[in-house]
């Protein structure tokens, strides 16, 4: 039995979860702006205690690694490591894409078509990948800025969804019969647990002390408008 502690942090979803064999058992999340430093431990907390667990009945942690924010990506990460040295468990990195993805398939069996998340990167612009109906990566993960006749070349042929915090506010962008949108969240530590399971039993896991959130863009520091 492989029993999995999952945490999400990339957006303004704050989620933890916990997996046995692949299957969601407990799961506590919120999305709220700035909740991540004083949300996480205590959403760890509540599902270990729904589930009637223990941190050492834990066989790994596993963690969304970007993109994503900034902040919210350190917050995680560095969470999970933490764990990972207290408990000697390993740590598994899920592309939150990939995840993000991932949750939709799931609500979708008979789909066929293209799965395109977006995380809100502020203006115009996205963090997004192009993904298939068995998750195969078909456009590489990039900060996209979105623009008249985006994915016109796919929507040509296929169906495409776009999912995500930042799909909604490029609807009136990409026009097309086969461009379909969804304000679900997808940004849900449940959705990682086949992919965590998978990389468990495959033996994937990350260099603990090493590892770094994906940020994909340089963190930019912006001053106050306003004068103290």
């Amino acid at each position: 039995m492989v029993t999995i502690l999952q945490l999400e942090t990339a957006t303004q979803v704050c989620s933890a979860a916990l997996s046995v064999n692949g299957e969601t058992i407990a799961v506590k999340e919120l999305a709220a702006q700035n909740i991540h430093a004083g949300s996480l431990t205590l959403f760890i907390r509540e599902v270990m205690t729904t589930a009637g667990l223990t941190y050492t009945d834990l066989d790994a942690v596993a963690v969304s690694k970007g993109p994503g924010s900034y902040t919210g990506l350190r917050i995680g990460v560095s969470t999970a490591k933490g764990l990972c040295f207290a408990l000697d468990k390993p740590l598994i990195g899920i592309e939150t894409l990939r995840m993000m993805a991932q949750g939709f398939l799931k609500t979708a069996d008979n789909y066929t078509g293209l799965v395109c998340p977006m995380i809100d990167a502020r203006r115009m612009e996205v963090f997004t990948g192009l993904y298939d109906h068995d998750l195969n990566e078909v456009l590489p993960v990039e900060a996209k800025i979105i623009e008249e006749n985006a994915y016109q070349e796919q929507l040509k042929t296929q169906q495409l969804t776009f999912i995500g915090d930042g799909a909604m506010k490029c609807n009136t962008s990409i026009i097309s019969p086969n461009a379909a949108f969804s304000d679900l969240n997808f940004n849900s530590s449940s959705n990682m647990s086949l992919l965590a399971y998978n990389a468990f039993t495959a033996g994937h896991f990350e260099d603990v002390a090493y590892f770094e959130p994906y940020y994909l863009k340089d963190f930019v520091v912006t001053q106050a408008k306003k004068k103290v």
